[in-house]
């Protein structure tokens, strides 16, 4: 057999399993929270930028309508979160934060930390693993794949 198609060769099921147990400890650290990870990406936009567009909150997440979407009603149905049609264009919809939502960014400040905490690598690794992460991510979005 090909020593490259040796699963443990694959940087993506490394980058895959990696995602999935770091999701696993933002599952456990958001739980007290009651939103889910995809909901915290959300919020950490909003904790920037308090007013965004639906098609702006995709690209910054690189997600979809479809998929933004259902979180989005089910954000505002837990009173994070309102949803409203731009006046300047009625195809637009605006998002914000409810003050609920601004008080749970109170709560979550201390979830980078202990994610970090519970990663237990030094700094200087992670900001290494950082960066050749970036890298990785704009090689991926300049390039065309090659077939």
């Amino acid at each position: 057999m090909s020593e490259m198609l040796k699963l443990e060769n694959q940087i993506c099921f490394k980058i895959y399993t990696a995602e999935r147990e770091i999701t696993r400890l933002y599952r456990d650290l958001l739980a007290d929270l009651d939103i889910t990870y995809p909901q915290y990406l959300v919020l950490l936009v909003l904790w920037e930028d308090d007013f965004v567009t639906v098609k702006e909150l995709g690209q910054r997440l690189f997600l979809d309508s479809g998929t933004l979407t259902p979180m989005l009603k089910r954000m505002e149905a837990n009173q994070l979160i309102t949803r409203k049609r731009s006046l300047e264009d009625e195809r637009s919809v605006i998002i914000s934060l409810t003050d609920e939502g601004k008080v749970l960014k109170e709560k979550a400040t201390c979830i980078p930390t202990q994610l970090l905490e519970n990663l237990s690598m030094e700094t200087e690794e992670l900001l290494k693993f950082d960066r050749s992460l970036q890298t990785i991510l704009k090689h991926l979005r300049t390039n065309k794949p090659k077939k």
